[in-house]
């Protein structure tokens, strides 16, 4: 037997998940960070008030594992990113790596790459804040 029967090839792929409280991206991109696929909840719902939701999130990782399991990549990094300054990722995140996990992927890591503000420009509300 030859090596390369022996020892099937192990593909590594980044899952980039950028969750608000509004909408779902995955954006999957091989090592050097070409575009493998980009799924978002608008293509998956076409209701906008569903598209952070989970369940649609579950949809959109069906979407992705089917584009994955095509190029036969079987190991993948998750690089989670919420909106700047938000505390936790929005509900799509937790569900989607639940759902890939199930698909059979292997999980190498997990890394929250969310923006942090260093003071910045001034924030809208006026010296009083937001009042109701």
């Amino acid at each position: 037997m030859s090596k390369e029967t022996k020892k099937s090839k192990n593909i590594e792929a980044v899952v980039n998940i950028y969750t608000s409280f509004n909408n779902t991206i995955v954006h999957v991109t091989d090592m050097s960070g070409q575009t493998i696929t980009k799924v978002t909840g608008g293509m998956v719902t076409k209701h906008d008030r569903l598209k952070a939701n989970p369940t649609i999130a579950m949809f959109i990782a069906k979407r992705v594992s089917e584009a994955l399991k095509e190029l036969g990549v079987k190991s993948l990094y998750f690089r989670i990113r919420a909106k700047t300054g938000n505390p936790a990722p929005g509900p799509g995140a937790h569900a989607i790596i639940k759902s890939l996990s199930r698909e059979g992927f292997k999980i190498l890591n997990i890394l929250d790459t969310t923006r942090v503000p260093r003071g910045g420009p001034k924030k809208k509300g006026g010296r009083r804040g937001r009042r109701p």
